[in-house]
C-alpha cells in the first residue's frame, strides 16, 4: 500500500493524491484527480481507475484537456481525436428546438433549454462544447439552478422557488440535445453525465379533494359569485361564466376520463382526429397520427352525461392552449392549497383516489388502464364496456359524475347549441348508463 503523500502530478489546478481515511488507510485502490470548483467553492475528485502512476498521469492529461479545452484524447494512444469538440453547445440547442418544433412539448423544451442558455451566460461558457458538458459541468448547473427563482407572468409576476424537479428537467432535456447532435454525428459522444430520475428529485403531491370539494370547482364555473363586497349584474355573472367556460370543460373531461392534462387540452371531436366515436361512446385519448409515448393514451369508454357534451361539441373540447391560469385563480378563490399541491393534475388524481375504494382492489387493473398505466389486451372498442374490462370503472366514474352533478346542478349540463335525446341510450354488454 502506498505511504507517501508527495505531490505525485499536478498540471494546473489538476493533481492526483491517494484518498486517504484519518487513520491514513486508503478508502480506494485507484488514484485520485483533485482540484478546486471556483464556482462550487469546493474540492472535486474523480478516479483514475488505476494505481499505476504512469496511468494515472494519462488520465489527468485527459481530464486536463476535456475540461480546460474541450479536447477529447484517444484513450488507447493517446492522441487528440479529430473533429473532438468542436461542436457548441449554443448550436447543438439550437438544432434540437429546431427538429423539435412541430412537438406539443416545444414551449416547455424552450423554457427548460432557456434556463440552462441562461447559465451559461452567467458563466461565460457560451462557447463551451457538447464534449465539455460533465458531471461536474451539471452539478454546478443544479447548485446555480437552486439560487435562482422561477418568475411566473409579466404583470404582476408570481416569485416561487425553483423545485428538484423542474432544474433536472432542463438536465434532462440537455441530454436529449447533446444525444441529437451524437446522433446526427455532430459530435463524438453522446451525453456522459448522470441524469437523475424523477422519483428521485420530485415528491408527488398528497393533497386530494373530495367530492364536495370537486363539485364546488364545478360551481364557481356555472354559478360564479362576486367577491366580498361586490355586487354582479346578471350581465357581469354571464360574461364570469364565459370566461370560465373552458376551465369548465377542463373539469369535465378530466372527471369523465380520468386523463392527464396534456391529453384533456387534446381532446376533439374533429373526425380527421378520430377520437370521439360517438355510436360505440368511446373516447379514443390518443389522436390520429400522434405516435404512442410512455405516458400511455387509452381508449375509454364514456359516461352518458359527458357523451352528450361531446355530441353537442365541434372540434377541440378546450379551446385554450392551456387553462392553468384560470385554473390557479380558481384555487385562490377557493382557499385551496398551493405550493405545488394543486395543479392541473389534481382532478386526475382526485378522482382516481375516490374511484379506487369503489371499485376494488381485486379489479383496480381497471383503474390503471383508465390512469393509461396499463394497456388493455382486447381492441374491440365495444368490449370496453365489458365488466372485465372498463365497465366496472365506468359504473363508477358515472356514479361520481351523479354526485357532483346533485351537489353543482348544471356541471354536466348539455351546452345551449341545439336539441340532445333526453333518453339514455339502449344498455351496452350489461351497463345501464346513469
Amino acid at each position: 500500500m502506498p505511504t507517501e503523500d508527495r505531490q505525485l502530478y499536478s498540471r494546473g489546478k489538476y493533481r492526483l493524491e491517494w484518498d486517504r481515511r484519518k487513520d491514513g488507510t486508503l478508502r480506494s485502490p485507484f488514484l485520485q484527480i483533485i482540484w478546486y470548483d471556483d464556482v462550487a467553492g469546493r474540492n472535486r475528485s474523480k478516479t483514475t481507475g488505476t494505481a499505476e502512476i504512469r496511468a494515472a498521469e494519462d488520465e489527468l492529461d485527459r481530464l486536463w484537456l476535456l475540461l480546460e479545452r474541450g479536447q477529447s484524447v484517444c484513450p488507447t494512444c493517446g492522441r487528440p481525436m479529430d473533429q473532438a469538440g468542436s461542436y457548441l453547445l449554443t448550436t447543438a440547442i439550437a438544432d434540437y428546438l429546431l427538429a423539435r418544433e412541430k412537438r406539443s412539448s416545444i414551449e416547455s423544451l424552450r423554457a427548460r433549454l432557456a434556463h440552462v442558455l441562461d447559465f451559461l451566460d452567467h458563466t461565460h461558457r457560451s462557447a463551451i462544447t457538447c464534449e465539455q458538458i460533465s458531471d461536474e459541468f451539471v452539478d454546478e448547473f443544479r447548485l446555480w439552478s437552486s439560487t435562482v427563482p422561477v418568475i411566473e407572468g409579466t404583470v404582476n409576476p408570481k416569485v416561487r422557488e425553483r423545485a428538484p424537479g423542474t432544474i433536472e428537467a432542463s438536465v434532462r432535456t440537455l441530454a436529449a440535445a447533446i444525444n441529437f447532435a451524437h446522433n446526427r454525428k455532430d459530435t463524438l459522444f453522446p451525453a456522459r453525465f448522470t441524469v437523475l430520475a424523477p422519483r428521485d428529485v420530485s415528491r408527488t403531491p398528497t393533497y386530494r379533494s373530495s367530492i364536495e370539494e370537486l363539485a364546488d370547482m364545478f360551481r364557481y364555473c356555472v354559478a360564479p359569485q362576486p367577491p366580498d363586497g361586490e355586487i354582479w349584474s346578471d350581465k357581469m355573472i354571464a360574461r364570469q361564466r364565459q370566461y370560465r367556460e373552458n376551465l369548465l370543460r377542463f373539469l369535465q373531461v378530466s372527471v369523465a376520463t380520468w386523463c392527464r392534462p396534456d391529453a384533456a387540452h387534446d381532446v376533439s371531436t374533429a373526425a380527421g382526429r378520430d377520437q370521439w366515436i360517438s355510436n360505440a361512446r368511446v373516447l379514443q385519448l390518443n389522436p390520429r397520427g400522434r405516435r404512442q409515448t410512455k405516458k400511455y393514451r387509452p381508449a375509454l369508454p364514456v359516461a352518458y352525461r359527458f357523451a352528450r357534451i361531446l355530441d353537442a361539441t365541434k372540434g377541440f373540447f378546450v379551446t385554450v392552449k392551456s387553462v392553468r391560469k384560470a385554473f390557479e385563480a380558481m384555487l385562490d378563490d377557493l382557499g385551496l392549497p398551493r405550493e405545488r399541491e394543486t395543479g392541473l393534475k389534481l382532478i386526475r388524481r382526485s378522482v382516481s383516489q375516490i374511484a379506487r375504494p369503489r371499485i376494488g382492489e381485486a379489479q383496480w387493473r381497471q383503474g390503471e388502464i383508465m390512469l393509461g398505466h396499463a394497456k388493455i389486451s382486447t381492441s374491440d372498442i365495444y368490449a370496453l364496456f365489458d365488466p372485465a374490462n372498463l365497465g366496472v370503472a365506468l359504473t363508477v366514474t358515472e356514479g361520481i359524475i351523479e354526485e357532483i352533478e346533485t351537489l353543482c346542478p348544471g356541471a354536466f349540463a348539455v351546452p345551449l347549441t341545439g336539441e340532445t335525446p333526453e333518453q339514455p341510450p339502449p344498455e351496452r354488454a350489461g351497463i345501464a348508463p346513469k
